[in-house]
Parts: C-alpha cells; sequence; structure tokens
C-alpha cells in the first residue's frame, strides 16, 4: 500500500529529528521523509496537521495470552489492542501455558501472530523446562525458533547454581537473560509493599529488600560470568541505586519499568480495590518518584505496559484472592506521556522511552523514523483526553487501576509494516 502521511509532527527519537513533514511510505518501508517525489502516488492520505508521527512503540512486556489461557484473552483481540495503543512490536514473556520451553510452541506462537494482524511478536523463551526453575532449557534450539531472550517471567528460580549455569551459557552464546529481580523466599505468600498500608489492610507485605538481594546476586553472578542481562520492572528507590552502580561499573546490564508505577503507588490498596494488585506491588511514594526520575535520566532504558489481561472472575474476588496483573498496552502511550509532563521531559526523549531505547534493549533496527527503514508508525494526538473505561478498552482484560480516570494523548492510527492496522475518528 502507497500510503501519504502528510503535515504531521515527524520525531524520530533516536536522530533527533523533529520536523513539520510529509512521510511517504510503499512495499513496507519509509521511500520519503520531508519532500513528496514527483512520482509518488499514494492510495491513501492522512492528514496528520496537529498530531505527532513517531515510530510505532515497542513494548517489552505484553502477555497475549496464548497458548492456553485463552479464557483470559487471545492472540486477535490483544494484537488489536496492540494496535489500538500504537505498539508495533512487543515481546512475550514466557508464562503461557504451557510456557514458551519447546521450539514447536515458539514457532506455532509466531506462526499464528503471522497470520494475523497487529504488531510483530517476539517470543522470549523459558530459562528453565517449564519455568519450574531446574536445569535449563535448550536455548540455541529455543533462539533459533525465534526467541529472543530468556526469562523466568515471575515464577521464581530458587537454585542459585540454575541461575549461574544459565548465565554462563548465556554468556557463551551471547544470549540475553531478562530477569525480574525479587528473592522468592523473603517475597513468599506477599501481595502487597510491605508498609503502613499493607499493616493496616492485614495484607502480606513483599519488602524492598526481596528486589535488592535479588539484584545483588545478579550483579554478583553478571561479574563473574559476563551475562547479559535485563532487569524487569523495577519496582524500587533501592534497586534503582544498585542498576545505576552496575551501569557505572560497566556491567552489560540494562532495566525497564511498568507504566503504571510511575504513576501509582501503594496509597491505591486503601480502596481495597483488586486492580490494583499487580507484580511487582506498587510501592511508596518515594519510590515512585525515584522511578519518574531514573527514568527522565536515563538510568531506566525504557517503559513498558506489562500488560496482563485476565478474566472477570480473577479480579471480582477479595484483593487476596485476586491474581495479579492490568491490562495496559492501550495505556502505555498515555501513561508515557504523562510521566514525561511531570518529569518535564521532551517529548522526543519521552519517546525514546517507548521506541529507540526498548527497541536497542530486543537488539532490533527497529523504533526508527528514517527512510529505508521499516514503515512501523504511530500517529497520535497529545492532547486528546479520554477516560478509561471497560467500554473503551479493547483488549479482552478490561482489569485495570486507571479505570475511571482520564488519561492525555490517544494514537489516531498505527501503521504496522506498511499496512494500517488501526483508525479512529478525532473526538468529538
Amino acid at each position: 500500500m502507497k500510503l501519504l502521511i502528510r503535515g504531521g509532527r515527524v520525531i524520530d527519537p533516536a536522530s533527533g529529528y523533529d520536523h513539520i513533514a510529509d512521510i511517504c511510505v510503499a512495499a513496507g518501508r519509509v521511500v520519503a521523509l520531508g519532500q513528496v517525489p514527483a512520482d509518488f502516488t499514494p492510495q491513501r492520505v492522512i492528514e496528520a496537521a496537529g498530531l505527532v508521527v513517531a515510530p510505532g512503540l515497542v513494548d517489552l512486556a505484553a502477555r497475549l495470552r496464548e497458548p492456553g489461557l485463552e479464557h483470559k484473552a487471545t492472540l486477535e483481540s490483544e494484537m488489536h489492542a496492540a494496535a489500538a495503543g500504537g505498539v508495533t512490536a512487543l515481546a512475550i514473556p514466557p508464562d503461557t501455558d504451557p510456557p514458551l520451553d519447546e521450539p514447536g510452541l515458539v514457532e506455532m506462537l509466531k506462526f499464528r501472530a503471522r497470520n494475523l494482524p497487529g504488531p510483530r511478536v517476539y517470543p522470549v523463551g523459558a530459562l528453565t523446562p517449564g519455568l519450574r526453575g531446574e536445569g535449563i532449557t535448550e536455548m540455541s534450539e529455543l533462539t533459533e525458533a525465534g526467541c529472543v531472550a530468556f526469562s523466568q517471567a515471575d515464577a521464581p528460580l530458587t537454585d542459585t547454581q540454575v541461575l549461574m549455569r544459565a548465565m554462563q551459557y548465556a554468556a557463551t552464546f551471547g544470549y540475553p537473560l531478562w530477569l525480574r529481580p525479587q528473592d522468592p523466599h523473603l517475597a513468599r505468600n506477599g501481595i502487597a509493599h510491605e508498609g503502613a498500608m499493607a499493616g493496616t489492610l492485614g495484607l502480606v507485605g513483599i519488602p524492598v529488600v526481596a528486589e535488592t538481594l535479588a539484584i545483588g546476586a545478579m550483579l554478583q553472578l553478571m561479574r563473574v560470568t559476563g551475562a547479559r542481562v535485563h532487569l524487569c520492572r523495577l519496582s524500587s528507590a533501592a534497586g534503582l541505586a544498585l542498576v545505576r552502580a552496575g551501569k557505572a561499573e560497566g556491567l552489560p546490564l540494562t532495566c525497564d519499568v511498568a507504566a503504571h508505577h510511575l504513576h501509582l503507588t501503594d496509597a491505591e490498596l486503601a480502596r481495597f480495590d483488586s486492580q490494583a494488585h499487580v507484580v511487582p506491588p506498587l510501592r511508596s511514594e518515594a519510590d515512585r518518584a525515584a522511578l519518574v526520575a531514573g527514568l527522565a535520566d536515563g538510568s531506566i532504558d525504557a517503559v513498558c505496559s506489562d500488560h496482563a489481561p485476565h478474566d472477570d472472575e480473577a479480579k471480582e474476588v477479595p484483593f487476596g484472592e485476586s491474581e495479579p496483573g492490568a491490562t495496559g498496552v492501550e495505556l502505555l502511550l498515555p501513561l508515557t506521556l504523562g510521566w514525561a509532563r511531570e518529569a518535564g521531559v521532551e517529548l522526543p526523549a519521552a519517546l525514546a522511552a517507548v521506541t529507540s531505547r526498548p527497541a536497542g534493549v530486543l537488539g532490533l533496527g527497529l523504533g526508527r523514523l528514517v527512510e529505508g527503514a521499516p514503515a512501523d508508525l504511530c500517529v497520535f494526538d497529545p492532547d486528546a483526553r479520554w477516560s478509561v473505561t471497560r467500554e473503551s478498552l479493547r483488549s479482552q482484560g478490561r482489569n485495570s487501576p486507571f479505570l475511571g480516570r482520564e488519561l492525555r494523548g490517544r494514537v489516531r492510527y498505527t501503521v504496522i509494516d506498511g499496512h494500517l492496522d488501526f483508525e479512529s475518528a478525532p473526538a468529538a
């Protein structure tokens, strides 16, 4: 499809390009940026005056719930939701049912995704068979099948020797490990941040030291093995301080933060609302402020949605009995824009946190808007206000701590591989 996007504010965070310009798309690529070639005849023209045209968002954690958990969501529903959120590439954690520990499962998932409209899908393979924490998977075979990294998702890994051997093997062959730092013993049975709020409500807490102890162990093993590690979903100021020290030391370390941790704290638990039950838990205001600042100064590499759609039965129960997680892929852009406004971060730098920087973590040539690049684009209205409701979400999962809140910034068009995969009418 030949597509002309005319008169928008075109931002490529990686190069610093920020101009009112036209973009020509053909054969899945950006063929012209700035001036329309005389011989270019578009099949569709998008008038983008007053809108921002950016690279498509790259999400490092989005559960699509297939295979095995289709009662929560399907590939069709979640890929449509991702496109509606401006996401054009996403990484899938391995905690499906069964987990992504066999090449055949990975190949099946990629085949299904290729035959549906929506984002490019990059599976993250299981680090251990069945995510049981015993032994390591056949990383080479899983890589050949399409895995971009290896992870335990939220499953505990109690055997440090297994983790060390996994790091040694991964370092030998250059495979990145994506690890969520949480000591399983200190976090056992915990469902909330260990603080005054959890104490008042009688909820079992997860202390910050559960995160810092795990990070400390991982950094030590990185020093010994040389493994490349991405820490998933930092939640605390103390954890961020350890990450800064590790990066200053020169360790091959990256990290991300979930978008909801930039806005919410454990004060949300006062309503005893299971929509605020997430992993890692929402922490204190001091932790939230540290994460906001850490993303702004580059200590945190990227923002992810940590998209985890659930059916109603998983959330319409008391807090302690609910399943953790929130739908978020449609909220990634407005929550990132909201963080930027709070932190005083300019729009190009804000967009880098959800485009070029997460693409760098993936090691892929995505998240760029230059001539010759894949035509993965997000066109959005940065000032459009909308309310998050069950009806406004396209995800099959309607679970979000932001239900009933007004957000600012909404996607108007999403182009993936040159195809217009999503469009919405402007707000009345």
